[in-house]
């Protein structure tokens, strides 16, 4: 009975294939956490975010290895072509983090328990959000045109726009919607999302919000909003749902570990966007162009080379042109993050 609940096909492949992915991801979860991390007064330093970064982006790889090895050379080519856009799209996040956290006052050291928890949240939302997108593709082909047109636009969009709004955390409308309908305390209290605190107007006792449950409530928001571009991004390149969902839980776990290199050197990458939209243009042309037209076959390693390519040229020209526009040292350790220009 056990052989046959295990071998049994859920969305395309055997459930110990899915069992077996998220005893992995726990595994890595919890010694993270629970070994790495026990010390809650710990502070990420960059070397340690880079460290973590290229462990759990080669950790991917090697699960790239293994898809290879089950499930053939194609599907492995498209599981790794999908890490490095999710990878990708997500640096443009960890600049939105960065700018929530210090806008709300959250210190370098409570920034971590924040993004634990948001992560294993967004572990859940993205599995929601591609088990909805997959069934969506799967009953209407043409659902893919849909995503290539928002993908274009997208794109378009973060090209076009010559300098970004500066983001006022503390007076967007989600910070105005939470502040009616909940109390927030001012300042952090420590590493705590929830105190108890005398009401203002009755002199009771009630529980208060702090800046760090705000944190961690924009910061899933945020997830949302950045998951409606890669989802598509990742159905462009396969709609396997086991390759699909696997390739974004990987570039989220590492997401944490890379927030504390990029957060601390985020003015060093002002031409990243430049090649995330031309990330975001490419796959939506090849959606179109391969997909719906049936124009030319794209293999998947074209469009890892080119992920890659473009990734590199923006990654490496925005440290050229932004060489000697460092922050001083004494600006770096107190954590502060520039906004991008």
């Amino acid at each position: 009975m056990m052989m046959e609940f295990l071998t049994h096909e859920w969305l395309g492949k055997p459930v110990w294939m899915w069992l077996g992915f998220h005893a992995l991801v726990a595994g890595l979860l919890a010694f993270d956490l629970g070994l790495l991390h026990r010390d809650k007064n710990h502070e990420i330093g960059v070397k340690e975010s880079l460290l973590l970064t290229a462990f759990y982006f080669t950790l991917g790889l090697a699960f790239g290895g293994w898809i290879w090895w089950m499930l053939g050379f194609d599907p492995a080519q498209e599981y790794v072509t999908g890490l490095v856009i999710e990878k990708s799209l997500s640096m443009d996040n960890v600049f939105v983090i960065a700018v929530i956290l210090t806008s709300l006052g959250v210190p370098r050291v409570a920034q971590h328990r924040v993004l634990v928890w948001g992560i294993l949240a967004a572990v859940l939302l993205r599995g929601l959000m591609i088990g909805l997108g997959s069934a969506l593709v799967q009953q209407a082909h043409w659902v893919l045109s849909v995503f290539a047109a928002f993908l274009i636009y997208i794109g378009i969009k973060m090209l076009v726009s010559k300098e970004e709004d500066e983001q006022d955390v503390q007076n967007s409308a989600s910070m105005r919607l939470l502040r009616k309908w909940v109390r927030i305390t001012d300042k952090p209290e420590g590493q705590r999302f929830i105190v108890r605190r005398p009401d203002p107007e009755t002199g009771k006792t009630v529980r208060w919000l702090t800046p760090l449950a705000v944190a961690l409530v924009l910061v899933n928001i945020a997830d949302v909003i950045f998951a409606v571009d890669s989802v598509p991004a990742i159905f462009a390149i396969t709609t396997d749902p086991f390759i699909v969902y696997t390739s974004n839980i990987f570039a989220i776990l590492g997401l944490r570990a890379l927030y504390f290199a990029l957060a601390a050197m985020v003015d060093r990458f002002a031409y990243l966007k430049t090649a995330l939209a031309l990330i975001l243009l490419f796959i939506g042309a090849k959606i179109v162009v391969a997909d719906t037209l049936e124009l030319v076959h794209l293999p998947p390693w074209v469009s890892l080379l080119v992920t890659l390519v473009l990734l590199t040229l923006g990654v490496v020209y925005s440290l050229w042109r932004t060489r000697g526009a460092a922050e001083p040292e004494n600006q770096k350790s107190s954590g502060q993050v520039a906004h991008r220009t």
